[in-house]
């Protein structure tokens, strides 16, 4: 595997005093897991190119393993892709060759710590499990990165299709720690693995490397919770101490804005009729199967494991707060083993595939697509229509032309404050009637709510069937 570092500033080889890695030296360190090379292919006033080629030994791997002889061993551990993709072996191996660059450190030339460089960073290759370039794109893109992708193909001589690895190119003007600190946070973010064991360590392992800019980051939650495999609890400390003194909890803000939003609607009952509504349709499509996906705090779960019909109802949503309260709500831990088997409780992002959701009877995407950018909602249409691919789809919006009637609604402002927009009536059938085209689903539309009859029924909901 190999990482490429390229100064294109004046005066290049100065790089060479951030790494504490002389130009003119091929330097070699040994590893837990292999051996790392440094050396310099070019190096010149104009253009100085640094490389760090990891060679990992994975038989050494398997071997070095504590335990019983042959304990858990399978081919897979001496076949895979582990020498040859940027992973969180490139991660420890940054650390350790170096340490003093990734920290910001230099005491030789401390004037050129901080100071912006032109870098273009190469990667041979990058796994992006889960969300292929456009992953790649959404964690690098917001921090200021010109990005160049090339995919690859499993194998050119069989028609096996694209595989999950790139080789990609990184271009910015930025101080040079800054650039390995993003690397060595998301390369195994991308990867969606680690070979070592997380604990509390890896918490402040990720608050050292990124607590400047992951804070900011508009996947930051994504980014948290695979570096921490999606351990809830190390999860929930970090985004807690990222955004102690910073901003208000994300969460917190969310659930304020609900209420409010709530207060609008309480007089039309519309939450009820909405999820009366919602249920209706879902038992009219004949599911067993039924996926609640932007679940929130369970309100509908709880309808929805009041039908007999559903087999299996399982909720998804990104916010851990969110599934938390939605555990608490319908007391999961006190309920009998045949009941607690019929629902499960997911946390992820409807803006990525998600094997786990895949080949549901219905889905119900209920008062979610307002609160996306229009990027975000791209690929939530992706996510949902193409990938996971449920027979039947529930979504509900509001309709922006019914918000006059609510008196205590500002003349042109939306419901909810996190709402990105509220779609017209013909806004959402075009839409629909576009995703439905794109997808091979044919779509309907009901009202939900007292119809007007100059703007319609406050909220909109369209019935995907294919």
């Amino acid at each position: 595997m190999l990482l490429t570092i390229t100064n294109n500033t004046p005066q290049a080889t100065d790089v060479g005093y951030l790494l504490h890695k002389h130009p003119g030296k091929v330097q070699t360190f040994d590893l837990a897991f292999g051996q790392a090379h440094v050396f310099y292919p070019q190096a010149d006033s104009e253009r100085c190119t640094a490389c760090l080629l990891l060679d990992i030994d994975p038989i050494g791997l398997v071997r070095n393993r504590r335990g019983p002889s042959g304990e858990g061993r399978s081919l897979e551990q001496y076949v895979n892709d582990r020498p040859y993709v940027a992973s969180s072996f490139m991660s420890v191996a940054i650390a350790q060759v170096f340490g003093s660059a990734l920290s910001g450190k230099c005491a030789d030339r401390p004037d050129l710590v901080d100071q912006p460089l032109l870098l273009d960073a190469q990667i041979d290759v990058l796994p992006a499990r889960g969300g292929g370039e456009g992953i790649i794109r959404r964690l690098f893109e917001p921090l200021g990165y010109e990005i160049e992708i090339v995919g690859h193909v499993l194998d050119a001589k069989f028609d096996w299709g694209d595989s999950p690895y790139y080789s990609v190119i990184l271009r910015s003007h930025r101080p040079l720690h800054e650039l390995l600190n993003h690397l060595y946070v998301l390369m195994p973010v991308l990867d969606n693995d680690k070979h070592y064991w997380v604990g509390d360590d890896e918490v402040e392992k990720l608050l050292a490397r990124g607590g400047q800019w992951l804070k900011h980051h508009p996947d930051r939650d994504l980014i948290t919770t695979r570096y921490l495999r999606y351990q809830r609890s190390l999860t929930r400390d970090a985004l807690a101490r990222l955004t102690a003194e910073h901003e208000p909890d994300p969460d917190a803000t969310v659930e304020t804005h609900d209420q409010q939003e709530d207060a609008i609607e309480r007089q039309a009952s519309l939450n009820e009729q909405r999820h009366a509504t919602v249920v209706a349709a879902l038992k009219a499509s004949g599911a067993k199967r039924v996926l609640d996906l932007g679940c929130a705090q369970g309100r509908l779960l709880r309808r929805l494991l009041d039908e007999k019909q559903f087999e299996l109802v399982v909720g998804l949503d990104v916010s851990l707060r969110a599934l938390d309260t939605t555990e608490s709500r319908l007391r999961l831990d006190r309920l009998p083993d045949r009941q607690r088997q019929r629902v499960q409780l997911l946390h992820g992002s409807l803006m990525y595939r998600d094997e786990r959701i895949r080949d549901f009877d219905a889905a119900c995407v209920v008062e979610v697509i307002e609160h996306l950018d229009p990027p975000r909602l791209a690929a939530m249409e992706r996510s949902v229509f193409e990938f996971a691919r449920p027979k039947t789809v529930v979504v509900t919006t509001p309709n922006v032309e019914y918000n006059i009637r609510f008196e205590s609604l500002p003349a042109g402002a939306l419901r909810h404050k996190d709402h990105r927009f509220e779609w017209t009536r013909d806004e959402f059938r075009q839409w629909a009637s576009s995703v439905a085209g794109k997808f091979g689903y044919s779509a309907r539309y009901l009202p939900i709510g007292d119809v007007d009859p100059e703007v319609g029924s406050p909220t909109q909901m369209g019935v995907f069937e294919r």
